[in-house]
Protein backbone atom coordinates (compact mmCIF):
# COMPACT_ATOMS: atom_id res chain seq x y z
CA UNK A 1 0.00 0.00 0.00
CA UNK A 2 2.68 2.34 0.97
CA UNK A 3 4.12 2.13 -3.08
CA UNK A 4 0.81 2.74 -4.43
CA UNK A 5 0.28 5.37 -1.98
CA UNK A 6 4.06 7.30 -3.39
CA UNK A 7 2.70 6.80 -7.15
CA UNK A 8 -0.04 8.61 -7.13
CA UNK A 9 -0.84 12.43 -7.34
CA UNK A 10 0.86 14.33 -4.70
CA UNK A 11 -2.58 15.88 -3.39
CA UNK A 12 -3.69 12.78 -3.01
CA UNK A 13 -0.16 11.49 -2.17
CA UNK A 14 -0.05 12.87 1.01
CA UNK A 15 -3.31 12.24 2.60
CA UNK A 16 -3.00 8.51 1.92
CA UNK A 17 0.68 8.77 3.38
CA UNK A 18 -0.86 10.21 6.65
CA UNK A 19 -3.40 7.55 6.91
CA UNK A 20 -0.57 4.97 6.21
CA UNK A 21 1.43 5.90 9.10
CA UNK A 22 -1.41 6.54 11.84
CA UNK A 23 -2.71 2.86 10.59
CA UNK A 24 0.48 1.71 11.02
CA UNK A 25 0.86 3.24 14.44
CA UNK A 26 -2.54 2.00 15.29
CA UNK A 27 -1.52 -1.60 14.29
CA UNK A 28 1.74 -1.50 16.63
CA UNK A 29 -0.56 -0.17 19.20
CA UNK A 30 -2.49 -2.95 19.35
CA UNK A 31 0.26 -5.33 18.87
CA UNK A 32 1.83 -4.48 21.77
CA UNK A 33 -1.22 -4.16 23.69
CA UNK A 34 -1.86 -8.11 22.57
CA UNK A 35 1.88 -8.97 23.52
CA UNK A 36 1.39 -7.38 27.06
CA UNK A 37 -2.28 -9.49 27.17
CA UNK A 38 -0.93 -12.51 26.65
CA UNK A 39 2.37 -12.19 28.39
CA UNK A 40 0.71 -12.95 31.31
CA UNK A 41 2.14 -9.70 33.32
CA UNK A 42 -1.23 -8.75 33.72
CA UNK A 43 -2.26 -8.04 37.34
CA UNK A 44 -4.92 -9.92 38.33
CA UNK A 45 -7.33 -6.43 38.72
CA UNK A 46 -6.79 -5.71 35.00
CA UNK A 47 -7.33 -8.99 34.05
CA UNK A 48 -10.94 -9.23 35.82
CA UNK A 49 -11.88 -5.76 34.36
CA UNK A 50 -10.90 -7.03 31.21
CA UNK A 51 -12.80 -10.08 31.43
CA UNK A 52 -15.64 -8.27 32.89
CA UNK A 53 -15.98 -5.48 30.32
CA UNK A 54 -16.04 -8.48 27.25
CA UNK A 55 -18.45 -9.80 29.61
CA UNK A 56 -20.55 -6.99 29.36
CA UNK A 57 -20.16 -6.50 25.71
CA UNK A 58 -21.38 -10.35 25.40
CA UNK A 59 -24.28 -10.17 27.70
CA UNK A 60 -25.29 -7.04 25.88
CA UNK A 61 -25.22 -8.25 22.71
CA UNK A 62 -27.25 -11.58 24.28
CA UNK A 63 -29.64 -9.08 25.07
CA UNK A 64 -29.96 -7.32 21.95
CA UNK A 65 -30.48 -10.16 19.81
CA UNK A 66 -32.66 -11.93 22.38
CA UNK A 67 -34.73 -8.74 21.78
CA UNK A 68 -34.67 -9.01 18.07
CA UNK A 69 -35.51 -12.74 18.47
CA UNK A 70 -38.74 -12.05 20.24
CA UNK A 71 -39.37 -9.36 18.08
CA UNK A 72 -38.85 -12.01 15.20
CA UNK A 73 -40.85 -14.37 16.86
CA UNK A 74 -43.73 -11.88 17.26
CA UNK A 75 -43.67 -10.61 13.98
CA UNK A 76 -43.78 -14.51 12.98
CA UNK A 77 -46.52 -15.38 15.29
CA UNK A 78 -49.01 -12.27 13.77
CA UNK A 79 -47.80 -13.74 10.18
CA UNK A 80 -48.76 -16.89 10.94
CA UNK A 81 -52.23 -16.03 12.70
CA UNK A 82 -52.93 -13.85 9.56
CA UNK A 83 -52.25 -16.81 7.38
CA UNK A 84 -54.57 -18.74 8.91
CA UNK A 85 -57.49 -15.88 8.98
CA UNK A 86 -57.17 -16.34 5.63
CA UNK A 87 -57.43 -19.80 5.44
CA UNK A 88 -60.31 -19.63 6.64
CA UNK A 89 -61.73 -17.06 4.90
CA UNK A 90 -61.00 -19.08 1.73
CA UNK A 91 -62.68 -21.96 3.00
CA UNK A 92 -66.03 -20.14 3.87
CA UNK A 93 -65.78 -18.43 0.62
CA UNK A 94 -65.66 -21.66 -1.09
CA UNK A 95 -68.36 -23.55 0.86
CA UNK A 96 -70.58 -20.51 -0.17
CA UNK A 97 -69.72 -20.99 -3.64
CA UNK A 98 -70.16 -24.17 -3.56
CA UNK A 99 -73.23 -23.74 -2.11
CA UNK A 100 -74.52 -20.88 -4.91
CA UNK A 101 -73.76 -23.06 -7.19
CA UNK A 102 -75.98 -25.78 -5.82
CA UNK A 103 -79.08 -22.94 -5.48
CA UNK A 104 -78.51 -22.30 -9.48
CA UNK A 105 -78.18 -26.16 -10.16
CA UNK A 106 -81.24 -26.61 -8.08
CA UNK A 107 -82.94 -23.43 -10.07
CA UNK A 108 -81.81 -24.81 -13.46
CA UNK A 109 -83.46 -28.42 -12.76
CA UNK A 110 -86.63 -26.25 -12.06
CA UNK A 111 -86.43 -23.36 -14.84
CA UNK A 112 -86.16 -27.08 -16.94
CA UNK A 113 -88.88 -28.47 -15.68
CA UNK A 114 -91.32 -25.85 -15.86
CA UNK A 115 -90.46 -25.40 -19.57
CA UNK A 116 -90.75 -29.51 -20.45
CA UNK A 117 -93.71 -28.84 -18.81
CA UNK A 118 -95.17 -25.99 -20.33
CA UNK A 119 -93.79 -27.67 -24.18
CA UNK A 120 -95.83 -30.38 -23.65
Amino acid sequence: MDLEARSLQPNVKAVLLAKLREYKSDLNNLKSEVKRIASGNLNPAARDELLESGMADALTASADQRSRLMTTTERLNQSSDRIKDSRRTMLETEELGVSILQDLHSQRQSLLHANNTVSL
